[in-house]
């Protein structure tokens, strides 16, 4: 990829933010690093040090995802998400 893009935020209502990037890459390798396990584990990493051991992501309406992050010394944080029927991709 030659070009991550700029970010651009912005705040629809105020309970929402939105977070908008061109990239120069295909379309479907864009989408593939954001919904693939094994490539989410590459990049959502927090500071040096921490490893994701948990990745779940389903994409069917109603599904799910689950992120579980993990320290050298194994405190672990953790986010999952269902996905609302009428928001799911």
């Amino acid at each position: 990829m030659k070009n991550a893009g700029t970010l651009k935020l912005t705040t629809p209502t105020d309970r929402e933010i939105a977070m908008t990037r061109v990239f120069d890459a295909p379309r479907r390798l864009v989408f593939d690093a954001f919904t693939k396990p094994e490539l989410v584990k590459q990049w959502l990493l927090g500071p040096p040090g921490w490893t994701m051991p948990v990745c779940e992501i389903d994409l069917r309406v109603g599904g799910a995802y689950r992120h579980v992050w993990r320290n050298a010394k194994g405190k672990e944080n953790g986010d999952g998400r269902h996905l609302p029927r009428d928001r799911a991709a």
